[in-house]
C-alpha cells in the first residue's frame, strides 16, 4: 500500500487478516475493502460474530471437540452410543462425518497427526487422554479414522498398539472406499457414510 495514500485503520485489518490461512496481502486488501463498501451494519455484525466465537467457543473437556460448554452436545446426548469411539484428526472431520448421518457414537479429537517432519509426536495430541477413555467409560469399540496419508497412518498403528492392552476393545477403521492419501473433510458424504458402515478391523490390515 502506498504510503501517500496509506490508512493505519485499513492498515492494521489487512494485516490481521493476512493471517488467515490462505489469505494472503492481495487478498486481506480485497476483503478490507469489501467490508468498507457494505453497510456499517454488517461490519459490525461479522466483528462481534467473531469476537462472540472466540469468547464463546470451547473444547469438549470429554472429547475435544468444539463446544459451548464443558461438554459438547454429542458426549451429553442421552441417545447416542456412548460405547463407541471414532478417533478424528480435528474438528472440521467430526463435521463431515455427522453430514453423513450415519454415525451416532462419540467422537476423539485428537487435534493432529504424528508428523517427525513438523515435529509433531505423540505426546502433543490428544493419545493419553482416548486410552484413560477407553479405560474409564466401558467403550467397546474404537473406530480410527484418519486420513490415509503416512503421518495418518502412523497414528492409527500406534493408537492400535496403545490400545492392543485392552483385550475386549475392537478396533476398527474406515473401509477403503476412500482413495489413499483423501482427507475426511474432501470426502463426499456417500462414501464417507459407506465407509463408516463397512468398517473393517484394524488387524485385517497387517494380512
Amino acid at each position: 500500500m502506498d504510503e501517500e495514500y496509506a490508512s493505519i485503520v485499513l492498515e492494521n485489518a489487512v494485516r490481521e487478516l493476512s493471517r488467515l490461512p490462505g489469505v494472503g496481502r492481495k487478498t486481506a486488501l480485497r476483503l478490507a475493502l469489501h467490508i468498507l463498501r457494505r453497510d456499517e451494519s454488517e461490519g459490525v455484525a461479522l466483528g462481534e460474530a467473531i469476537i462472540n466465537l472466540r469468547k464463546n467457543i470451547r473444547y469438549c473437556k470429554v472429547c475435544h471437540n468444539i463446544s459451548e460448554s464443558e461438554v459438547c452436545a454429542v458426549c451429553g446426548s442421552p441417545v447416542r452410543d456412548h460405547r463407541t469411539v471414532c478417533v478424528v484428526e480435528n474438528v472440521r472431520d467430526v463435521m463431515s462425518i455427522e453430514n453423513t448421518g450415519q454415525y451416532q457414537g462419540m467422537y476423539h479429537v485428537l487435534g493432529g497427526v504424528i508428523s517427525p517432519m513438523d515435529g509433531i509426536g505423540p505426546d502433543q495430541l490428544e493419545i493419553e487422554s482416548l486410552v484413560k477413555r477407553v479405560a474409564d467409560e466401558g467403550i467397546t469399540e474404537v473406530i480410527l479414522a484418519l486420513a490415509s496419508t503416512m503421518e495418518g497412518d502412523t497414528t492409527n498403528f500406534y493408537i492400535y498398539r496403545k490400545l492392543g492392552v485392552f483385550d475386549s476393545l475392537k478396533i476398527t477403521q474406515l473401509a477403503r472406499g476412500m482413495a489413499v492419501g483423501n482427507e475426511i473433510e474432501y470426502t463426499d458424504e456417500l462414501t464417507l457414510g459407506r465407509s463408516l458402515l463397512q468398517r473393517t478391523l484394524f488387524s485385517e490390515s497387517f494380512k
